[in-house]
């Protein structure tokens, strides 16, 4: 019996020195932060100098090409096959032009 107190004893300080370094962890990020931050405006710099932020492309929409007819979903063919069109060919839910 005298084991299973001493084991919660240590989990619990485990676990009382497992907040302790996520606390100390995010103070020093938040710090770090607050530093790039500050030698970024001293410098006048922005994250795009630093190689982030690319400009992404964005891709427009595109008309559905297949129509589930039991429930009117329809899947332009991007991304992931819908559920509803699993173990069937895919000229069967085919859109007509």
């Amino acid at each position: 019996m005298q084991e299973t107190t001493f084991l919660e004893s240590l989990l619990k300080e485990k676990a009382d020195i497992d907040a302790r370094i996520w606390q100390i962890r995010a103070e020093e990020r938040a710090k770090t932060i607050e530093d790039i931050r500050t030698l970024m405006e001293q410098h006048g710099l922005t994250v795009r100098d630093l190689g982030g932020a690319k400009k992404t492309r964005k891709l427009g929409s595109v008309a559905a090409k297949y129509r589930d007819p039991a429930s009117g979903a329809t899947w332009s063919g991007r991304g992931r096959r819908p559920k509803w069109m699993h173990g069937i060919e895919s000229d069967n839910f085919l859109i007509a032009a």
